[in-house]
């Protein structure tokens, strides 16, 4: 693991820390607001401070703060009260900043800044423009959240308001840091370190601390790294603080291993999945396995590296398809039993063969024509046994194919389990229903079942006519992909044969049946490269696939319109010669810069 990626995830911690240094949300007082608004009897000023703090601590539901938000900035412009309307600006970009929705939380905080202006304390419009600064760091904006941290802090230096000055240098001084500009952020966080110990902010503090040993750690002053990260993590211990501190050991970890002090680096990873368990975080259980398995790899340890990479695939995916996951161990637990109960029938046959030949030997003499009838219903008895072993058998065979690719399948049962794969050139498509959320809560369980069964059976059938493989659903999303297990040979193309029939199957559902409400549009992303396909888990286990290929057919998905089948430009590059496209240029992509994308027409 490298300090880069690191530092990006110390970088979420010091912003939702500045986001968070006024106050915190409380979802019971937000009740106990609603019941003073919904009164109806609060008026002028006292009403536009009842909506900011509705807004605020109303956080958790994104829909009912915006909408707080709304009124307060609608009460503000009729009133021209300029401070609530910059506190209702700031509320709103905050709600869709942690949506994850950077364009509206960007228009929102700038509309915020030129409302500062007309409030005559300078440290509004600094932490307007703090907030801005922060959003073009997320988004990889080097330029403008340099630009924007500087206004910030040169008018923050005007205010008295020093916890937000001292915010907004830890901010600056970690985007310097990204940049790999270390002497320019050291000296920023050496005064917010200054100021915050300046004010008495113990958190504020902490991660000042740990900012400076991260550079420490770039520079290769593994010492003084050490110092400042171990100082860091005793004040986030006192203070409760354990997310950073699972970041904080893994960087240790690195410290140690560029050491070649092996051992001690483990220890220090070790910790870290500990301490993430402990406290249920997770995001970095899942990544301190990862760093494991990576440490272990370096050591030349394959299979305690794979244990932990497994462990870390097998958490992530139990995070975002548990229901999934069940149902293939149900089907894994009745292939088990229906094997059992085969061992159960055959012993138990076998010692009522063991009675009836003793006693057959005893009265021989005797019972020859009753013998001979005994072996012939044995025999009857033996053919029937294996017609039923053999359909047993059979009946397993079709739902372990039902979990797993035939070849996969056959691995599984022969060896026991399967090896990863990799693959250099695999399509991957993602489809996805607008608005089917919203459809489905109205719907009994039952109903929604029949529903979903109704498009997905159709998808399948219409997947394995062109020899493509099923991976998984997620809800109303389908994943499949083309290009494994021997079916290599022009497997982009017949991906988007089979994108076009779904296309065309969901378009005639919403013709013909507009009575029965399946008036779904659907959205369709394709992308080709590299995969690593295998099965993870040893009971309760699942066949994927992995890689950037897939993330970016995701992307594909999500910016792509209903009745669209959107196509990255690798895949283009596979069918241009037999289908008509519209590039639609290079398109933003979350965590994925500029992206070029194509219609197929």
């Amino acid at each position: 693991m490298n300090f880069k990626s690191k530092s990006k995830s110390i970088w979420l911690l010091c912003f939702l820390f500045c986001l968070q240094i006024t106050f915190s949300q409380d979802r019971n007082l937000a009740d106990s607001l609603k019941i003073i608004y919904d009164a109806g009897k609060i008026e002028g000023l006292d009403k536009l401070e009842l909506l900011r703090n509705l807004s605020f601590n109303s956080a958790n539901d994104a829909e009912e703060s915006l909408k707080y938000a709304k009124e307060l900035i609608e009460l503000s412009i009729k009133s021209e009260n300029f401070l609530y309307l910059y506190r209702g600006y700031s509320l709103s970009g905050q709600v869709y900043q942690r949506a994850g929705n950077l364009t509206k939380a960007l228009e929102f905080y700038i509309k915020a800044s030129e409302t500062a202006t007309k409030i005559e304390d300078k440290s509004f419009e600094g932490g307007a423009y703090l907030t801005i600064a922060d959003v073009y760091s997320k988004i990889g904006n080097a330029t403008n959240a340099e630009s924007y941290y500087s206004k910030s802090i040169d008018l923050l230096r005007k205010s008295n308001d020093s916890l937000t000055l001292a915010s907004a240098l830890l901010n600056a001084g970690d985007e310097a840091f990204k940049n790999e500009q270390f002497d320019k952020a050291l000296d920023y966080f050496e005064e917010s370190g200054f100021l915050f110990k300046q004010v008495n902010y113990p958190i504020g503090t902490a991660y000042n601390l740990g900012n400076v040993g991260m550079v420490y750690a770039e520079q290769g002053k593994d010492a003084l790294a050490e110092q400042h990260i171990n100082e860091a993590m005793m004040l986030l211990e006192e203070l409760e603080d354990y997310y950073p501190i699972t970041i904080y050991l893994t960087f240790m970890s690195d410290i140690y291993l560029r050491r070649n002090e092996f051992p001690i680096a483990l220890n220090y990873a070790q910790r870290s999945l500990d301490l993430a368990t402990q406290y249920g975080l997770r995001e970095q259980i899942s990544d301190a396995n990862l760093t494991l398995s990576q440490l272990y790899e370096t050591a030349g340890n394959q299979e305690a590296s794979f244990k932990h990479y497994k462990d870390h695939i097998a958490f992530r995916d139990s995070i975002i398809n548990i229901e999934n996951v069940q149902q293939i161990a149900d089907l894994r637990t009745d292939f088990e039993v229906s094997q059992k109960q085969i061992e159960v029938d055959l012993l138990e046959q076998k010692r009522k063969n063991q009675r009836i030949v003793t006693l057959s030997i005893s009265i021989v003499l005797f019972f020859i024509a009753i013998l001979a009838i005994l072996w012939y219903r044995r025999y009857l008895f033996i053919r029937k046994t294996k017609q039923i072993i053999e359909e047993e058998r059979d009946r397993s065979d079709r739902l372990l194919l039902n979990i797993l690719p035939e070849e996969t399948a056959t691995e599984l049962k022969l060896n026991g389990k399967v090896k990863a794969k990799k693959y250099d050139s695999v399509t991957v498509l993602f489809s996805d229903f607008k608005g089917f959320t919203s459809y489905s809560e109205n719907l009994s369980p039952e109903e929604l079942v029949k529903t979903v069964d109704f498009y997905f059976s159709k998808f399948d059938a219409i997947i394995e006519s062109f020899g493509l493989e099923k991976i998984k659903t997620i809800g109303d999303a389908y994943m499949c992909a083309g290009g494994l297990h021997g079916n290599e040979e022009d497997h982009a193309n017949k991906m988007v044969l089979a994108a076009s029939e779904i296309l065309s199957f969901v378009a005639k559902t919403k013709e013909n049946d507009f009575e029965n409400k399946l008036t779904f549009d659907i959205r369709i992303g394709i992308n080709t490269g590299p995969v690593v396909a295998g099965v993870v888990g040893s009971k309760k286990f699942a066949y994927d696939i992995w890689g950037d290929t897939v993330n970016v057919a995701s992307r594909m998905e999500s910016m792509s319109q209903p009745g669209k089948i959107n196509i990255s430009e690798s895949t283009y590059d596979l069918i241009k010669n037999k289908w008509t496209c519209e590039y639609r240029g290079e398109i933003e992509a979350k965590n994925r810069g500029q992206l070029k994308m194509y219609f197929l027409n």
